[in-house]
C-alpha cells in the first residue's frame, strides 16, 4: 500500500465521515489483506465497525469470501460505507464487484474506490486493468450509484517519495440513492437479472 493511497483514503474520511465519529457505522474494505500497510487505522474506531474481505486469509482479513462475484457472507443493505483501494485493477470482472457493491450498501451508503491509471504490471495474482475518471464514473452508472467526485492523480511529481506517484491513482466517491419502495424493487430485480445473467459460468 503506498503512502498517496493511504492519503487519499484518509482524506475521503475526513471530508465525508468527519461528522459521523459519533454514529455506528459499518465499514466494509474490499481487498483488505495488508500488504505494506492497510486502511484499517482509519476506519476501526468505535462505535464504527471495520471489516476487512478478500479471497484469502491473513492480517487483516475478517470475512474470507468464497466468491469474488457473489458475497454470500454480506447481506443486502448492510454496509454503510465500503471502500476499496488497490484491488480493482486485479479483479478480472470488475463489472460484476460494482454490483455487488451497490447491493451491500445501505440507501444512502458512501462507497470510496482507488485504482491505479498508471504503473508497472504487479500481479495478485493477476493484473488486468487500470482506470481513468470517465471509466468510474461509467461504471458507477452501471451500477445506479450517484458519483460524488472522481479524479486522478495526474501530476507526477507530487511530491511523494516512495514510488506512489507511478500509479496516477483514481479516486471515486460515489453515493446509492435513496428510492421510494417501487423503485428499490425495481433496481433490485434489474440488479439481481444482471448479475444472474454476467455469472453463469463462472
Amino acid at each position: 500500500m503506498h503512502k498517496s493511497s493511504l492519503d487519499k483514503m484518509l482524506a475521503f474520511r475526513k471530508r465525508y465521515l468527519e461528522g459521523k465519529k459519533k454514529v455506528p457505522l459499518r465499514v466494509l474494505d474490499l481487498g483488505s489483506l495488508d500488504i505494506n500497510g492497510s486502511y484499517r487505522e482509519f476506519f476501526d474506531i468505535p462505535p464504527w465497525v471495520y471489516g476487512g474481505m478478500d479471497m484469502v486469509s491473513g492480517k487483516n482479513v475478517d470475512i474470507i469470501l468464497k466468491n469474488p462475484y457473489k458475497w454470500r457472507e454480506i447481506k443486502s443493505e448492510s454496509a454503510d460505507v465500503l471502500i476499496s483501494g488497490q484491488a480493482f485493477e486485479h479483479i478480472e470482472f470488475f463489472w460484476i464487484t460494482i454490483l455487488e457493491i451497490a447491493r451491500v450498501l445501505r440507501p444512502g451508503g458512501l462507497c470510496c474506490i482507488i485504482a491505479p491509471s498508471g504503473g508497472f504490471e504487479h500481479r495478485y495474482p493477476v493484473d488486468c486493468w487500470r482506470f481513468y475518471p470517465d471509466g468510474f464514473a461509467a461504471l458507477a452508472r452501471f451500477a445506479r450509484l450517484e458519483v460524488l467526485e472522481v479524479s486522478t492523480q495526474w501530476d507526477p511529481d507530487a511530491g511523494y517519495t516512495d514510488g506512489s506517484n507511478i500509479w496516477q491513482d483514481t479516486r471515486m466517491v460515489c453515493k446509492k440513492p435513496h428510492l421510494s419502495r417501487l423503485e428499490t424493487r425495481r433496481e433490485q430485480v434489474r440488479r439481481g437479472l444482471i448479475h444472474r445473467m454476467l455469472t453463469l459460468g463462472l
